[in-house]
């Protein structure tokens, strides 16, 4: 996968951030009127989620769940697409965790961002935009990535001295992304409005 294709797909799986069993806090309305809610990440595009659970259906936080098109186990269908403010306090301190299991699972794709990074403008390269990574850095990862692409996460930290938890940076990246609606370059979100 090339970067930027994650865009143009649509989710499939989407991992649990929170589960509401009596939907929001701020609804106002009685009890029995209240319908579950799951709150999600996607998969691919990193989408935020608002998804109504099947009846009788509970998740687990952190698990993965098929949203597609074709018949779902868990989920009755999606509700919409949120803004990181919407999320519940739950789901925010899971989101990090979360992120970084979907990075780990997604390790061949994402990859990519070591592998086929380019310069943005002639003092910026997309390396730069991963939190920790400077110049230093970023000429050692190009260096090393002119004697064959990255394996995997673990090759590159053997190959790039001072790289520790690669995965982390583009999870932290992610997260920045999906907090900030101005956020001048998205390398793995596209903007929610969109």
């Amino acid at each position: 996968m090339k970067l930027g294709d994650a865009r143009r797909e649509k989710e499939e799986y989407a991992w649990v951030l929170d589960y509401l069993p009596y939907g929001y806090t701020n609804d106002k309305r009685p009890v029995y009127q209240k319908k579950p809610v799951v709150q999600l990440v996607g998969e691919k595009k990193f989408a935020l989620i608002e998804a109504i659970p099947k009846q009788n259906k509970v998740s687990q936080s952190q698990e993965r769940l098929y949203i597609g098109d074709g018949e779902r186990d868990m989920i009755d269908h999606v509700k919409k697409h949120l803004t990181y403010d919407e999320l519940t306090h739950g789901a925010k301190v899971e989101l990090p965790y979360v992120l970084e299991k979907i990075v780990i699972e997604n390790e061949k794709d994402l990859l990519s961002m070591y592998n086929e990074s380019y310069a943005i403008t002639t003092r910026l390269h997309m390396l730069e935009l991963l939190p920790g990574i400077g110049k230093k850095t970023m000429w050692a990862v190009l260096d090393e990535r002119k004697k064959g692409d990255f394996e995997n996460f673990k090759d590159l930290m053997d190959r790039v001295k001072g790289m520790h938890h690669p995965e982390k940076l583009i999870a932290r990246r992610v997260e920045e992304e999906l907090q900030d609606d101005h956020i001048k370059y998205r390398i793995f979100t596209s903007h929610q409005g969109t």
